[in-house]
């Protein structure tokens, strides 16, 4: 997986705030795994995954559905937010010193 910038977890805390409270945990560790799986491929290839893009969060979350940018963070947005980080922070394997 490429490292983790900004945009990343902004990307994915969207596509979690339009999934149900429950299932935000597994769809993280997926958009790990699809992360993981493109950075794999496009090292082989030489290009983009055709389905999870360039090995980025960003692009695997931009490939789902992702809602819209709030204008403020409430609560919601901020659980969302956290889950990524934490999920980032679980395996922090791909990420340089």
């Amino acid at each position: 997986m490429r490292p983790v910038q900004l945009a990343d977890i902004e990307m994915a805390a969207r596509v979690l705030m339009g999934v149900a409270p429950a299932a935000r945990d597994a769809v993280m560790r997926d958009m790990i795994i699809q992360a993981q799986t493109a950075d794999a491929y496009r090292r082989f290839h030489g290009k983009p995954h055709p389905r999870f893009g360039s090995g980025a969060v960003l692009s695997c979350a931009a490939r789902q559905d992702p809602v819209p940018r709030p204008a403020a963070l409430g609560l919601d947005a901020l659980a969302a937010y956290a889950i990524v980080i934490q999920t980032l922070l679980a395996d922090a394997s791909y990420q340089s010193s």
